[in-house]
């Protein structure tokens, strides 16, 4: 454990991720440990915060410690604070696959964010895996080939929406496949299970070259788990982790909040398209 500040730091795993205690969310944050947390987020990536029970307002005002809080066009929003979507797995559906958030847009979201409600008896765990370490595992010409290919995502917001039958059919968006980290510079894999294929290469060699990023990126070696309690906080890097909601509950109950953090200036970003 590290103390920083006036806070703690449990690390999850050698690699990313830790507990944050110590930091009373639901109060005004003085700068000096705002940027402490900033780095922290830095530095794991993945950041937990235990039975803060934030109102949807505190949710909003602590991703702002970290970017500015994105409006969704699709996503429904809480009649609190049209910055916060609600969830009930029950009505919404799963996010059981390994997924990076809001590919639809260049560039994407910051940052991810959920306050617990209601979680079930056990299981509903989520996993992180992390992109820059599966990077860093690759070999040198493997990283040189993947430099110069993009991957191919929906680009059509509509069907991002909580609920939506992805049927709509849209334009497409293109990300690099290897991504420098905005903030730090450093480079990762930037891949998602949604990737429809891969630029610059045939469709034979897309199939295979997706097929082992994906399995080569949500590796055991590279990925930590976190169970949930009511009241719970925890906020990622979507830029440098993807994620894994695990779905061993059954109909059991799963409720939270989210917002999305994001960075205006670090590029284009598109009007909603139906």
């Amino acid at each position: 454990m590290t103390t920083v500040a006036t806070f703690d730091i449990l690390r999850a795993g050698p690699r990313f991720g830790a507990e944050i205690t110590g930091v009373d969310l639901t109060a005004p944050v003085d700068e000096t440990i705002a940027e402490a947390l900033r780095q922290a987020f830095r530095d794991h990536k993945v950041l937990v915060f235990r039975g803060q029970h934030l109102t949807p307002d505190q949710h909003v005002a602590a991703v702002r410690l970290f970017a500015e809080p994105f409006d969704h066009p699709t996503a429904a929003k809480d009649a609190a604070n049209p910055l916060v979507y609600p969830y009930n797995v029950r009505q919404t559906g799963k996010a059981s696959t390994w997924h990076i958030g809001g590919l639809w847009r260049d560039p994407v979201f910051a940052i991810e964010s959920l306050t617990y409600e209601v979680v079930p008896d056990l299981g509903g765990h989520t996993l992180w895996a992390d992109l820059q370490a599966a990077y860093d595992d690759l070999s040198e010409p493997f990283k040189e080939l993947l430099e110069s290919v993009s991957a191919v995502y929906d680009g059509n917001a509509e069907n991002y929406a909580q609920g939506s039958t992805k049927t709509a059919s849209g334009p497409t968006v293109q990300h690099p496949v290897v991504l420098a980290h905005p903030a730090t510079g450093r480079k990762g894999l930037f891949i998602s299970t949604s990737a429809i294929g891969l630029t610059g290469v045939t469709s034979a060699e897309s199939k295979a070259l997706l097929d082992h990023l994906l399995r080569h990126a949500s590796s055991p070696n590279d990925t930590i788990r976190f169970g949930w309690q009511p009241g719970d906080f925890v906020l990622w890097d979507n830029r440098a982790t993807w994620h894994y909601a695990v779905d061993d509950y059954g109909d059991g109950a799963r409720v939270y909040r989210k917002v999305i953090g994001v960075e205006p200036e670090a590029g284009r970003v598109p009007e909603a398209r139906s």
